[in-house]
């Protein structure tokens, strides 16, 4: 359906299955409808190629929908769902709906949702790697976990999550914990870079001035200087393209820091 389009140029993070995970992606939460569809289509024209739903989104069949019609090649997009962590019992069942309504043989990144019961659930875990076993999921990982909870996974398994995708933005930066998710090995990835920004805020405000972007765009620049794979959500074709337009420029040590100094703040 679309022309041919050339990926976005930007970094990538390397996953033990093999896959390499764009720092850069699209969320489609709370993306409903054809709205979901046009932002995902739109978004893999501009050149995007990390998508990522949930099956609580209830959106997985049109994302499955614009990666179809979208005429990119298969191995060129990355992609995430995610299993309700009330669905547990049923772990294979719901990655197997998902993978149907997506369209897809495997998907590159399987997530648990939030810890079911508010514990790891080791036994769930084991259901996901049964599934990248089988290759239903290049990689698997969690979402919402706490570091404690990801020792219980390795404690059980002795495999730690690929990715743990948490709530991230400059007034939740904590740099501990990404130093001991770095240390076990496992991906940092963020949700909801703007939720908890003041985009008004001075500091941001002076760094976009100097580079001539907007306070977004130097959110997701920070995420991308720090290594963490960001997922901004938007149904608007303009801002998609903005949240796109990254690569051009970087923040100094002494930006980073200052950004940083917002979670003070």
């Amino acid at each position: 359906m679309t022309t041919e389009t050339t990926s976005l140029p930007g970094p990538t993070a390397s996953l033990p299955g093999g896959g390499e995970m764009p720092l850069l992606g699209l969320g489609t939460w709370q993306s409903e409808g054809d709205d979901c569809y046009r932002s995902v289509l739109h978004a893999l024209e501009v050149g995007y190629r990390h998508i990522d739903t949930a099956t609580g989104y209830g959106n997985e069949d049109q994302v499955g929908r614009a990666l179809a019609e979208s005429g990119v090649p298969r191995d060129e997009v990355f992609v995430t769902t995610k299993m309700p962590p009330d669905e547990a019992p049923r772990a294979r069942e719901v990655l197997s709906r998902s993978l149907d309504l997506l369209g897809l043989d495997f998907v590159d990144l399987w997530l648990v949702h939030w810890p079911p019961g508010g514990e790891a659930s080791p036994q769930t875990w084991d259901h996901f790697l049964a599934a990248r076993s089988e290759r239903q999921a290049r990689d698997v990982g969690v979402s919402n976990y706490s570091t404690a909870q990801l020792d219980e996974l390795v404690r059980s398994s002795g495999e730690a999550p690929s990715v743990d995708q948490v709530p991230w933005a400059p007034a939740l930066h904590d740099q501990g914990f990404l130093d001991a998710c770095r240390q076990r090995g496992v991906v940092v990835e963020g949700y909801s870079p703007f939720k908890k920004t003041d985009l008004g805020d001075p500091v941001l405000a002076e760094v976009a001035q100097a580079h001539g972007v907007t306070p977004q765009q130097v959110v997701l620049r920070w995420h991308l200087d720090h290594g963490v794979v960001v997922i901004p959500k938007s149904v608007t074709p303009e801002r998609i393209t903005a949240n796109a337009d990254v690569f051009g420029f970087s923040l100094s040590p002494d930006e980073v820091r200052r950004v940083d100094g917002l979670a003070d703040a």
